[in-house]
């Protein structure tokens, strides 16, 4: 660039003698800031550069931190990381043991490991999270929902949560990712599990006294609530309002469910 810029002021045409001297000055003045322009470059904070050169290649042994660096031009150039943790959210379908099926989302704060950017650059590059991430997430919960029913995937959550972090965190290692956390932030059926799930809660719940008391108090109050509402002047029996609490007839049902189980 220089050897241009003085060939450039040795085509001009000669003028008054200190005119050409100041402007050859002026043209070494823009040379010498452009070289120093391009020999300097920062580094901001949470980030980390390696170099690259046109000769060797990637500089295995140079990490370079936050603040201002120095560079040859056009034979070297940085490559600049985020090493902030960064969060990303991952869903997967898969399979419990007893073969239902589990749509399962998981939080993923990530960072790579500074100290092997520059292997890391040779073998997955700037995007390393959309080459390695989605997989290992996809791997790791398919192997760990596996081993669990679907019972279990709700009743032993915070077991499930940290197998999966265990595992997926060594399988991170291999690729020089650095996990600082890994949540479950999603867990669901099928349609068909959860509606086979809900009608036996009903059912047994139907068949619980209490509940069935529970349910009358209940309807009871909102009766009341649309009655005292109401503008109109109502004139109703206990028994059709549900507020006969202390008869025999209220606790009668429920008694019989008692009796019959026994």
């Amino acid at each position: 660039m220089a050897q241009n810029l003085k060939d450039l002021a040795g085509r001009l045409p000669s003028g008054p003698r200190g005119m050409g001297t100041a402007l050859k000055l002026l043209l070494g003045a823009g040379a010498v800031a452009y070289g120093v322009r391009e020999s300097v470059f920062t580094v901001e904070g949470g980030h980390r550069a390696i170099f690259f050169n046109r000769i060797g290649g990637v500089q295995q042994d140079t990490i370079l931190a936050e603040g201002l660096h120095f560079r040859i031009p056009w034979f070297q150039y940085p490559i600049i990381y985020d090493i902030r943790a960064r969060p990303r959210k991952i869903s997967s379908p898969t399979g419990s043991k007893d073969l239902q099926m589990v749509n399962i989302s998981l939080r993923v704060l990530s960072r790579p490991n500074a100290m092997e950017l520059p292997s890391m650059y040779q073998r997955l590059g700037l995007d390393y999270e959309e080459r390695v991430l989605p997989s290992i997430v996809n791997e790791v919960l398919k192997s760990v929902v596996a081993k669990f029913n679907a019972s279990q995937l709700i009743t032993q959550r915070a077991q499930v949560s940290l197998l999966i972090r265990r595992e997926l965190t060594e399988r991170a290692k291999d690729f020089s990712l650095i996990l600082d956390d890994v949540a479950i932030t999603e867990l669901s059926f099928s349609r068909e599990y959860t509606a086979a799930v809900e009608a036996k809660q009903v059912e047994a719940l139907s068949k619980n006294p209490g509940y069935i008391k529970l349910r009358k108090i209940r309807a009871a109050q909102n009766i009341s609530k649309t009655i005292a509402t109401s503008q109109n002047r109502i004139f109703l029996t206990a028994d059709n309002l549900v507020l006969n609490l202390q008869d025999e007839s209220f606790t009668r049902g429920s008694d019989s469910l008692i009796k019959g189980k026994k």
